[in-house]
């Protein structure tokens, strides 16, 4: 951080301090007294064992378990002193060891110390240059906004020059769920404070888009928490827009809301979307609490490289999160999702005409069934869709329980039983698992543990199964039994590298190579079937998100595409996020299956 190796000085005692380093999730800073005063020459005593004790505390928290040894080594003390020091800091509460393998570890004391630090923390004097950024940034007003009872109350503002102004917000109040940073506040509730909010809330109409059926809102909120950022649009004043994103502090818990706020006609539902990562990397700049929304914000630079004439942009839709794709033969249509609208679009890649399903919840995936229809990989289960009369009816819902988790990417085997995996909503890690629904309607839990469930296929001859997680960038092989639907003998098939994105949907061809779609990677990569890659197809989108083969032959891949958290600077070099892309590959595909049930 920038703060690092700053020397501050006591206006009272002249003593000099230098910040040696701030942990980023604490947000403890680590002092060095640097001079007694301007007078003296000499060391405080104990300063130098300070300075030894925080080194100790550093080459912990940079490398969690190393042992005794190890630490000595590194520290550069004698082993004398650093037993002796390693033990104060275990007495202290700051270290702690773990007697299974004697290895070290930071102790609870440091996260009690964090906690008063946050239950200390100057919510306004933090935020102050993110609303001055954003404000510049959008040519609008930024407000800071806070829970008060069961209102939204407006703390801070900072007013944009223009010709239409709204005025001084602060100490406004607002409504919960009809406001922008009201509804990033409530997405971001725990499951039974947030019921017990909506239990407290009245659903008032202020406008004719006010969202007043608590089902809907409930919903709604979901894909809030999922997308990173709310929006409203018209629903507490007519002709008012915002996007907002919670500040949240280190249990993943609201603090407060930083709001773009202005005239609809000037905010309109897309500038609102993209400025949704904005707002989303203010609010996590002003709580210095990294990493507590689904998926990544940061995007990897565009690789450098002539543009294949043979990438082609086949449906120009502008999903938020286009996912799922599957080839439709009898209808040579091409079907796919967009998890955050939420909606189920079917496409003509011939002429790139698309129709969109609206769908009443989160969907990650999508395969047709025997019987007709689809069936979904939905937020709250696995369920039939009728998409000419709009008809879900649930086939399971394994993870009922589990209000945090939503299913995402699914495929069927070849004996047409349905493959799928689910993740928490805000990517906590090892909340996903891997399911199997039988055409008779049950379901199976196979494996869970996974941080983000995604891609998965099969080999030609069925006897491996890939399953990809995203969240750790690797892509797992197993031995599949396709009489019993049953896998076995995990192993890592490949592994993205940092810097290359993150490894999302993928398919399989009929030469028995995986293709994988690089979120965040500007590219789609072929890998042989002993997990080296064959060939890398560069595209003018950072976010890939899946892949199917399609077309008359099953030649042409089509690719999926994401626009959501992309800033504006990024959607202006990547206009097309969010499209499907044609790719004419000289390889021929696996016709996917339909669920038999």
């Amino acid at each position: 951080m920038a703060i690092n190796g700053l020397i501050l000085r006591c206006s009272q005692c002249k003593v000099k301090f230098h910040i040696l380093k701030v942990c980023s999730m604490s947000r403890l800073a680590v002092v060095e007294t640097v001079h007694r005063n301007e007078d003296s020459s000499r060391e405080i005593p104990g300063a130098q064992a300070l300075r030894r004790g925080v080194s100790l505390l550093d080459i912990v928290a940079d490398m969690p378990g190393l042992r005794f040894s190890e630490i000595a080594d590194r520290s550069g003390l004698t082993k004398p002193t650093t037993h002796r020091m390693l033990a104060t800091l275990v007495e202290a509460g700051l270290l702690r060891t773990d007697e299974r393998d004697q290895s070290y570890h930071l102790g609870f004391k440091l996260f009690e110390m964090a906690h008063r630090v946050w239950d200390q923390f100057d919510l306004r004097n933090a935020a102050e240059p993110e609303l001055e950024r954003l404000r510049d940034l959008a040519g609008e007003n930024v407000r800071l906004a806070i829970f008060d009872m069961d209102e939204v109350l407006y703390v801070d503002q900072r007013e944009a020059m223009q010709v239409v102004r709204l005025g001084n917000g602060v100490g406004v109040r607002a409504s919960a769920h009809a406001s922008g940073a009201g509804k990033a506040m409530l997405a971001h509730l725990e499951p039974l404070m947030r019921e017990q909010f909506l239990n407290r809330l009245k659903l008032n109409r202020f406008t004719p888009n006010s969202i007043t059926d608590r089902d809907a809102l409930v919903q709604h909120l979901d894909i809030t928490k999922a997308r990173g950022y709310a929006v409203s649009v018209e629903e507490q004043h007519v002709g008012v827009n915002s996007v907002a994103a919670a500040i949240l502090d280190h249990r993943a818990r609201a603090i407060g809301a930083v709001a773009i706020i202005g005239p609809a006609y000037r905010l309109d539902l897309d500038r609102l979307h993209m400025l949704g990562r904005d707002v989303l990397e203010a609010a996590r700049r002003i709580s210095g609490n990294a990493g507590q929304v689904a998926m990544s914000i940061a995007t990897n630079p565009r690789p450098l490289g002539v543009d294949r004439d043979d990438v082609v942009s086949a449906v120009p839709t502008t999903a938020f999160l286009g996912e799922g794709p599957v080839w439709l033969p009898t209808q040579q249509k091409l079907a796919f999702v967009d998890i955050l609208a939420p909606a189920i679009i079917m496409s003509d890649p011939k002429d790139g005409t698309f129709q969109t399903h609206a769908m009443p919840e989160l969907v990650g995936a999508i395969v047709p069934r025997r019987r007709g229809g689809f069936l979904a990989a939905m937020q709250t289960g696995l369920k039939a869709v009728d998409i000419e009369t709009g008809t879900v009816t649930t086939i399971a819902a394994p993870e009922a329980t589990k209000l945090g988790n939503r299913f995402n990417d699914g495929k069927c085997d070849r004996r047409g039983r349905f493959w799928a995996g689910t993740l928490a909503i805000d990517t906590t890690p090892g909340h996903g698992s891997l399911y199997r629904l039988d055409p008779d309607g049950r379901c199976t839990l196979i494996e869970s543990g996974f941080h983000v469930s995604n891609g998965l296929g099969w080999s030609p001859d069925d006897r491996i199964f890939y399953f990809t997680d995203s969240g750790v960038r690797k892509i797992y092989a197993y031995d599949f039994d396709i009489e019993a639907g049953t896998i076995a003998n995990k192993r890592i098939f490949a592994e993205v590298p940092e810097g290359a994105g993150a490894p999302d949907g993928l398919t399989v061809d009929s030469e028995g190579y995986l293709w994988s779609a690089h979120w965040d990677g500007w590219c789609v990569t072929r890998y042989d079937p002993d997990g080296n890659v064959d060939r890398v197809i560069n595209l003018p989108v950072p976010r890939p998100t899946s892949c199917a083969f399609g077309g008359p032959d099953l030649t042409t891949l089509y690719v999926t595409t994401a626009r959501i958290r992309l800033s504006v600077h990024q959607l202006a070099e990547a206009p097309l996020s969010g499209s499907v892309f044609a790719i004419q590959t000289g390889v021929k595909g696996i016709p996917e299956v339909p669920f038999a049930g």
